[in-house]
């Protein structure tokens, strides 16, 4: 099996997990800074992942959906 990436998403799974994240985030009231500072992932990391333009990891999700309270 070919490893999923930002350039190799043939179901389009990853916008679809960024646009969610992106749209907890913002109802939370969080910016992007402040939500990457909370889960302690890089903010042009977080960037990616919310394009949908980085396969993040299970882990990485958890620590964004703690900081997110979901």
């Amino acid at each position: 099996m070919q490893r999923v990436s930002g350039t190799n998403d043939p179901h389009n799974v990853l916008p679809k997990v960024g646009d969610a994240i992106r749209c907890a985030r913002k109802d939370k009231g969080f910016s992007q800074e402040a939500l990457a500072d909370a889960s302690l992932i890089d903010r042009s990391h977080l960037g990616r992942i919310e394009r949908g333009e980085r396969n993040l990891t299970v882990l990485n999700l958890k620590k964004i959906a703690d900081a997110l309270e979901v």
